[in-house]
């Protein structure tokens, strides 16, 4: 069996860090990236754990170098997936992304033959609409312009390898984790 890059994707409230946190519990052959930051680490977090916490500098070098499957600038920060250490960590095991449709439509380019898409989608808008309502994190505008982009990304689906349906968490990892045995055992 061969090692994978499996990428989930999906609008925020549609369960994709429950089902990632399930998915790394139960498979010991999964592992889960890190990602580099420019931000200062925050209290109770670890190099290496979390985040690699680099300079901007070094971080810039590293796109010099092209050693980031992925790299976005965020409220004056830089987080990217380090190349390196995910192909590193795909000599023992299958490693487990969460990003962004953007990011991960970008490794998919980078690692077409070992990166398997998979985008988790909500039931419907109506369900998601409520979840996000439900959270009473953010206005009535903040949640417009989150509905904008969960529609952009939902958009997007067609361009993945897997779509799964957040239903049922349950039903969805096991959907997911089927998926991942699918892969690992196909021959490239």
């Amino acid at each position: 069996m061969r090692n994978i890059l499996v990428v989930i994707s999906g609008p925020s409230g549609v369960g994709k860090g429950t089902l990632v946190d399930l998915l790394l519990a139960e498979d010991e052959g999964l592992v889960e990236s890190v990602s580099c930051t420019t931000r200062a680490p925050r209290a109770g977090e670890q190099n290496g754990r979390e985040y690699f916490f680099i300079t901007e500098s070094e971080f810039r070098d590293r796109i010099v170098a092209n050693d980031f499957l992925e790299y976005d600038e965020h409220f004056g920060n830089f987080y990217g997936t380090p190349r390196s250490f995910v192909e590193r960590q795909l000599r023992e095991k299958s490693v487990l992304l969460e990003i962004d449709v953007v990011g991960a439509l970008n490794a998919k380019r980078l690692m077409p033959a070992r990166a398997v898409l998979i985008m988790v989608t909500p039931p419907s808008m109506e369900e998601l609409t409520r979840r996000l309502s439900g959270r009473g994190s953010e206005g009535e505008e903040a949640l417009r312009e989150r509905l904008r982009r969960v529609r952009y990304e939902l958009d997007q689906a067609h361009l993945y390898d897997y779509v799964v349906v957040n239903d049922d968490l349950q039903r969805a990892k096991r959907e997911i984790q089927e998926i991942i045995r699918k892969e690992k055992e196909k021959e490239i």
